[in-house]
């Protein structure tokens, strides 16, 4: 009995410890476990993207709204919370539409090499091109987060597997074509947006992936270049 009272009294230290860290991190605060009551600091910027009124204030309809993007989009904790992460994946997917069919806009991604994949780290954004013409794309990818950066530079597929499995992370990784080390491009069953990102591959949807499969080849040129949001 000792033994569960003192093991009692540990837990409620813990708590007590955990509890001031939690807010002073700043962490949302939740009405239970489901809907926070309170607005975000992002509050009226998320509303204008989801079509909800903008007036700043919290309602059981915002967070619904929220908390549904959230969930859809694997963004933690989706309680509705109107913070930093969801505005930033909001603001990429506006960002990214902006571009419409120019990726290559500015120039950056080699239009003297014939066909190469393209990847704009900062847009999160990746395109086939041969010269200047856009073969394909362009589309959202999930590129390594901090301490995982997907690599920059002109790279080549050297090695492509479409049955492939991690070696390390013993995870499926469908039509993988490798083009820096254990860096490739290959699909995934997770949102494109879902933060933070990859452990450094290129992911890509099912339907993206299996184009890329068909479009590329060993040899083809590779360019990555920018820098991931939060890296």
């Amino acid at each position: 009995m000792g033994d569960v009272r003192r093991r009692s009294a540990v837990a409620l230290g813990i708590t007590a410890l955990v509890a001031p860290l939690t807010l002073a991190l700043g962490a949302a605060p939740a009405q239970g476990a489901s809907c926070t009551t309170q607005a975000g600091p992002y509050q009226k910027q998320v509303e204008k993207f989801l079509g909800r009124p903008v007036d700043g204030k919290q309602s059981a309809t915002d967070c619904k709204a929220i908390k549904a993007f959230q969930t859809k989009h694997g963004i933690s904790p989706n309680i509705g919370y109107a913070g930093s992460v969801t505005w930033g994946v909001m603001d990429l997917m506006q960002k990214q539409k902006a571009v419409g069919k120019t990726p290559n806009k500015d120039g950056k991604c080699p239009v003297n090499k014939g066909r190469i994949a393209c990847v704009n780290l900062t847009l999160q954004l990746s395109w086939i091109q041969d010269g200047d013409k856009l073969v394909y794309g362009p589309v959202p990818v999930r590129t390594g987060r901090d301490g995982y950066e997907t690599r920059t530079g002109l790279k080549k597929i050297y090695w492509r597997n479409i049955d492939h499995v991690s070696s390390i992370y013993h995870v499926p990784m469908p039509y993988a074509q490798f083009f820096d080390g254990g860096q490739a491009f290959h699909s995934v069953g997770v949102s494109m947006w879902n933060p933070p990102g990859s452990h450094g591959c290129t992911n890509m949807t099912k339907t993206d992936a299996k184009k890329y499969w068909s479009l590329l080849k060993k040899g083809d040129d590779v360019f990555v270049y920018g820098r991931k949001p939060g890296t």
